[in-house]
């Protein structure tokens, strides 16, 4: 393993469960993606993201489900929009992004512990 990082490094992200509210497709993005808009609960909020989740998701499948992003990277601008948290998923033998989730429905803003 040559990726080593010290424990501190990784208590300084902050994962939190969040709720899709709205997927719409990206026709501005470089590589085929939707623009997000989830709920990360009160304390939080509303976060948008760009993801480039098309290959297995369609914005039908995506709005209601529950999944895990980085929220405290700082806002970056891609095209038109603002991302302002990281949806996180694993990378399939295909390339395809399977997007990282709960089993069990859980508050959102709920923090990876």
């Amino acid at each position: 393993m040559d990726k080593l990082i010290a424990w501190q490094d990784f208590e300084k992200i902050e994962f939190a469960l969040g709720t899709i509210l709205s997927a719409n497709t990206f026709p501005e993005a470089r590589k085929s993606a939707y623009i997000l808009t989830i709920d990360f609960g009160e304390e939080i909020g509303l976060k948008k993201s760009s993801a480039q989740i098309t290959d297995l998701y369609t914005p039908n499948d995506l709005v209601g489900k529950q999944i895990l992003a980085v929220i405290n990277f700082p806002p970056k601008q891609i095209g038109p929009i603002i991302s302002e948290c990281l949806v996180t998923g694993f990378y399939g033998k295909d390339g395809a992004v399977v997007l990282a989730t709960a089993d069990k429905p859980l508050p959102n803003g709920s923090k990876l512990g």
